[in-house]
């Protein structure tokens, strides 16, 4: 089993998987990110046998969303980032661990994109349940098409048949 905790959430892949926190990399804090201002990245990279599945968790529990790019927009800047940044990393990361996962990850036959959307169960003036996430999913399937047709939007309470579990 694979255990990675993100924003307080805590993802468990199952043990025939590779998973690595992305945006806790060397090579993308100490080197990638330097390279020009605004660079972004998703939060996890996982890997099954045949495909690299790229997932960014955003929790609204607590917090509003406070920015003003809409979620569909940041999720794809940080998508295309982290794409950008996986050849170089397979190439001159530092740290044989990253270089060897930016290879594995490059080598899958295909990529799936998740946002791991939690938002309040119930609707209240203080936390508004704010993001619809069928149009956010709608948003990203055109925007993200190019790279996968099918992106999910999941939630704790909705995983849409995902291997993984989020507690």
């Amino acid at each position: 089993m694979t255990v990675h905790h993100v924003d307080g959430l805590v993802f468990d892949f199952p043990s025939s998987w590779l998973a690595s926190k992305y945006d806790e990399w060397s090579f993308y804090r100490n080197q990638f990110l330097r390279m020009r201002p605004g660079i972004k990245a998703v939060d996890l990279i996982a890997l099954n046998p045949d495909s690299a599945w790229m997932i960014e968790v955003k929790d609204y529990r607590v917090h509003r969303r406070t920015k003003s790019v809409h979620i569909h927009q940041e999720f794809a800047e940080k998508v295309l980032h982290t794409l950008s940044a996986l050849l170089p990393a397979k190439a001159n990361a530092n740290n044989l661990t990253e270089r060897r996962f930016a290879a594995e990850t490059l080598s899958r036959s295909r990529l799936r994109l998740v946002l791991h959307l939690e938002q309040p169960a119930k609707h209240s003036k203080l936390f508004p349940r704010a993001i619809n996430p069928d149009n956010v999913q709608l948003k990203l399937r055109q925007v993200l098409k190019a790279i996968d047709p099918h992106p999910i939007v999941a939630e704790t309470g909705r995983m849409h048949g995902l291997v993984w579990s989020v507690a």
